[in-house]
C-alpha cells in the first residue's frame, strides 16, 4: 500500500496537490473569505450551488482553504471532495447529525467513526467527549487518511485515535475504489475493480475496539458508502451488548447494496429509530 500522500512537503500546491505546509498557510484571502461569508449566509450554502462556489474560491487561490469548522482546526481540499465542500461553505453540514450524537455522548465519553473521512464528525465529536473522553477515527483511503492526519494535528486533538483500515466483516483485505470524481465516494470493491481500485488492510469493528482499548461506546456514526451491513451485522452478533453503542447515525443512501438490512437487524436488538433525513437513519436504545 502507498505512504498516504499528504505526507510529502510542499508549500504551495495547486487544486488538490497535497501539502503539508502548517495549518494556516492557506486561510482565506479577502475575496475567499468573501464568497465564503456570502455562501454560509444565505441560501448559496445549499448543496447544488457548492461545485460552482468551489470554482470561484479556486479561480481566486488555486488550492486548499484553512478554515475553523464546528471549533475544529481543518484543510479542506475542497475542488475534488463533497464532504469538504458541504463543510466549507455550509456551517450547518451536518448539524442534525452532530447534534443527535452529541446528545447521547457525555464528556468523558467514547464515540467511533466508522468511514471518519477527514474527520468532519471525529474532530468535532473530540471537543464533544474531551481530553477524558476518546475518539476512534477509522479510514482506509491513504489521501485521505493523509488529510484526517493533518486535520487531527491542526486540531491538536489527543483523544482521538486514527486507524488507518477498512472495517468490514473479517480480518484481512478489501479493494476500494473512488468515484464521480469525489474522494468521498470512495467504497469497497463488490465486483470488477477499476484501475483505480488500491488494496487495504480490513479489520472488524470488534478488533478495532479492542485494540483501542474501548469498553463501551457512547455513539457511532458510519458511512461506508454500501458496507454498513458487513461492518455492523457481525459486530452486533458477536459482540458483548455492553460494548454495544447507545446511539448509531447510518448512512442509508447506499442500501441497495446491502446484503442484510442491518438496521432491521438493529431494531430487532432493540434499538428504535430516532428519526431519518435524506441521507441517514439516527437510532437509539
Amino acid at each position: 500500500m502507498h505512504a498516504p500522500l499528504a505526507t510529502r512537503t510542499t508549500c504551495l500546491t495547486t487544486d488538490n496537490a497535497p501539502s503539508s505546509a502548517p495549518f494556516g498557510t492557506f486561510a482565506p484571502n479577502a475575496a475567499q473569505a468573501a464568497i465564503i461569508r456570502l455562501a454560509t449566509q444565505s441560501g448559496l450554502k445549499r448543496g447544488a450551488f457548492r461545485p460552482w462556489l468551489s470554482r470561484l474560491v479556486n479561480l481566486l487561490r488555486g488550492g486548499p482553504v484553512d478554515v475553523q469548522y464546528q471549533g475544529a482546526s481543518f484543510r479542506f481540499y475542497h475542488q475534488g471532495s463533497a464532504t469538504e465542500r458541504g463543510a466549507l461553505f455550509n456551517p450547518d453540514y451536518n448539524l442534525d447529525e452532530l447534534d443527535f450524537l452529541r446528545q447521547h455522548t457525555p464528556a468523558g465519553g467514547v464515540f467511533v467513526d466508522v468511514g471518519a473521512n477527514v474527520g468532519t464528525f471525529a474532530l468535532v465529536m473530540a471537543r464533544q467527549v474531551g481530553p477524558a473522553g476518546k475518539v476512534i477515527a477509522i479510514e482506509p483511503h491513504p489521501l485521505t487518511f493523509g488529510r484526517l492526519s493533518f486535520n487531527h494535528a491542526a486540531s491538536k486533538a489527543t483523544q482521538v485515535r486514527l486507524v488507518q483500515a477498512a472495517a468490514g466483516d473479517s480480518d484481512g483485505e478489501l479493494m476500494i475504489e473512488s468515484g464521480g470524481g469525489n474522494l468521498g465516494a470512495t467504497h469497497v470493491v463488490t465486483g470488477t475493480a477499476s484501475a483505480d481500485a488500491i488494496k487495504v488492510p480490513s479489520l472488524r469493528l470488534m478488533r478495532i475496539l479492542d485494540e483501542a482499548g474501548v469498553t463501551q461506546v457512547d455513539a457511532l456514526k458510519i458511512d461506508v458508502e454500501g458496507f454498513e451491513d458487513r461492518v455492523l451485522t457481525g459486530f452486533f452478533r458477536d459482540a458483548p451488548q455492553a460494548l454495544w453503542p447507545r446511539a448509531v447515525v447510518i448512512e442509508h443512501l447506499s442500501q441497495k447494496e446491502w446484503q442484510q438490512d442491518c438496521i432491521a437487524d438493529m431494531v430487532a436488538r432493540g434499538f428504535a429509530i430516532a428519526r431519518k433525513t435524506r441521507s441517514n437513519t439516527f437510532l437509539s436504545r
